[in-house]
This record gives C-alpha cells, sequence and structure tokens, in this order.
C-alpha cells in the first residue's frame, strides 16, 4: 500500500517522514512515529555535546525497532558544534538515515558514504537547491513550501508549484513539505509526483509531541491566518505562530534592527519556555499555515492511520467517481 521510492529508499511501511523541529524531535515522538510506519527523525542540535546526542539515540533504538533518522543542521550556530564528530556518533550507533538542513552537506558527504548513510537534504524551497543536494550525491530531497513552519527558503514558493517543479528537475526521490497534515494533502503529495511527505506542524499536536499542554491547545485555537514570518532582514526567514514576541521582531526588523538586537527575542532559550513550560508569550514559536487544519491532539499512530485509510477512500471513491463519472 502506497510503495514509492521514499519507502522502498528507507525501509519504511508508508512514505510519510516527520520533521526534524528544533526542541520537540525527541525520542518518544521520532520512535512513535517509526513504529506507526513512517519514518520519526530526531534533532542532533537540541544536544549540547555528542555524549547527549548519542544517549538520545540510544534511548530512540530502546523504544523502536524500526528506522528512524537524525536532522543535522548545518547552518550557522550560536552554539557551534563539531559535525563531524556529530556524524561520527550517527554512524556509530548504527543510524542509517540522517537529514541535513540548512547548507549543503557537500563537506560531509565523503564521511557519510563511508557510513554508509542514507542522505535526505531538506532544500529551502528552491528548485536551485534541491538540484545541488542531487549533485553532490544526496540520496533524496525534501522540498519545503512557503506554506512551511519554520524555515521557507528565500523565494516565498508554495507546495503546489514547487513540488512539481522539483519532480521534474531531479531524478532522486522527492519528499513534500509544507501544507501537509491529512489524507487530501497527502494524496495531492503523491499526485504531485513526490515520493512522500514531510509534516511538522501535524506531529506537534499529538500526545507522544513533548510540548506543553498549554502549546498544543493554542494549537488547536490557531487559523491558518495565524502565522507569520519574521527575519526576513538577516536572511533567515522564520515562519512563526502570531504572538506578542513575533510581531516585536517584524517591528525591530521595520526599523533596521542589528542581529544582536534580534537575537534578545529570537533566542532559543525564550522559545524553549514557550514550548515546554507554557508561557506562549516568552518567545518565537514555529508553526505552519497547515495548523488551520488541526482540530484535535491524537496519537501519532492515529495520524498515520487515519492519513492512509482516508487517502484509500480519496482515491478508490472520490477520485474514481470523477473518472467513472467523465
Amino acid at each position: 500500500m502506497f510503495k514509492t521510492r521514499i519507502t522502498e529508499l528507507l525501509g519504511i511501511e508508508y512514505p510519510i517522514v516527520q520533521g526534524g523541529m528544533v526542541h520537540l524531535s525527541r525520542a518518544e515522538l521520532a520512535a512513535a512515529v517509526s513504529n506507526a510506519g513512517g519514518l520519526g527523525i530526531i534533532t542532533s542540535a537540541d544536544h549540547a555535546t555528542k555524549e547527549g546526542l548519542r544517549d538520545e539515540l540510544r534511548r530512540t533504538k530502546s523504544l523502536t525497532d524500526k528506522p528512524f533518522g537524525v536532522n543535522i543542521n548545518l547552518s550557522p550556530a550560536a552554539r557551534p558544534v563539531d559535525t563531524e564528530e556529530y556524524i561520527n556518533v550517527v554512524i556509530e550507533e548504527g543510524v542509517r538515515i540522517v537529514e541535513t538542513s540548512g547548507r549543503s552537506p557537500e563537506p560531509y558527504m565523503k564521511q557519510f558514504k563511508q557510513g554508509k548513510v542514507i542522505v535526505i537534504h531538506k532544500a529551502p524551497g528552491g528548485v536551485r537547491f534541491a538540484e545541488t543536494a542531487e549533485l553532490v550525491g544526496c540520496d533524496a530531497v525534501s522540498i519545503i513550501g512557503y506554506e512551511c513552519g519554520g524555515h521557507p527558503g528565500p523565494d516565498d514558493t508554495g507546495s503546489l508549484v514547487l513540488v512539481p517543479a522539483t519532480v521534474a528537475a531531479v531524478k532522486i526521490p522527492v519528499i513534500a513539505g509544507g501544507g501537509f497534515a491529512d489524507a487530501g494533502g497527502f494524496v495531492s503529495a503523491l499526485a504531485l509526483g513526490a515520493d512522500g511527505v514531510l509534516m511538522g506542524t501535524r506531529f506537534m499536536a499529538t500526545r507522544e509531541c513533548p510540548a506543553h499542554p498549554k502549546y498544543k491547545e493554542w494549537l488547536l485555537n490557531s487559523r491558518e491566518t495565524d502565522t507569520l514570518i519574521t527575519q526576513r532582514s538577516i536572511r533567515a526567514p522564520s515562519r512563526n505562530l502570531r504572538n506578542g514576541p513575533a510581531l516585536k521582531v517584524q517591528e525591530m526588523e521595520s526599523r533596521g534592527a542589528t542581529l544582536e538586537e534580534l537575537l534578545t527575542v529570537t533566542s532559543g532559550q525564550n522559545s524553549t519556555r514557550a514550548y515546554f513550560d507554557g508561557e506562549l508569550e516568552a518567545g518565537l514559536v514555529e508553526c505552519g499555515q497547515v495548523v488551520g487544519l488541526i482540530h484535535d491532539i491524537p496519537t501519532v499512530k492515529e495520524v498515520i492511520d487515519g492519513i492512509i485509510t482516508g487517502a484509500c477512500e480519496i482515491i478508490e471513491k472520490r477520485l474514481a467517481g470523477f473518472v467513472a463519472g467523465a
């Protein structure tokens, strides 16, 4: 059922990938996604040391015997890490799937390939980034549309255009991200030529997500119009839920605030208070426009099972009916 190049490449049951979300992509969530037939991903950036990452990998392996991946962010960070050491930990712990994001993974491709790691590069909203990923040897690419939470890229191109354009431009499998949360979105991604979908915001509103109940309730009460883009001025656009800090960042940018000034609001420490302590006005939180389609907080398994069952119904009943009617 829904066998694609991504299910074959990754050894998973369904072509559904959980996005690597900073702060929230921990062992319990990633393992739940993998156990439900998708691909769970943990984020290496959440761990200050390589041994902290090792512990998280081992904890994930204790919760699932299915494939899971690790996000390795290659963008410049306020807290620099030794990327090669983190990659070595991933390889030593037997994890064979990595999602890279930010800058091109080219400097690390030799290390990945020697470790027999499958590399999926998350391309930030532009076909040219996907083409580069293929050129440097990535095994697959996630192409992220403007609707996404987090970093949509510089060109503001929506998934409906971006996905088929990318599929036409590269030969490696394409995972569609940005605006996907339900069965209809899943079917549309496949219809556009993608080999699977990547979802972040939908998995935030699940029982296994470690976010505070107040944060999850905020998601349920938000509409598709309740997000905004910040940090364009520093060339790191980010889609966030609309709150005081997000509006303040936009105001600061409008008057030419420096990076140092913006960091007083955008600091990850502020964000963790919002995610984990329920202090919803403490800092920026990333969220996609698809939040307007989320109306419940089920288990991860219920989310994935619902998508697959719903997709079958759409294809076998609704779409087939249109063809028969023609």
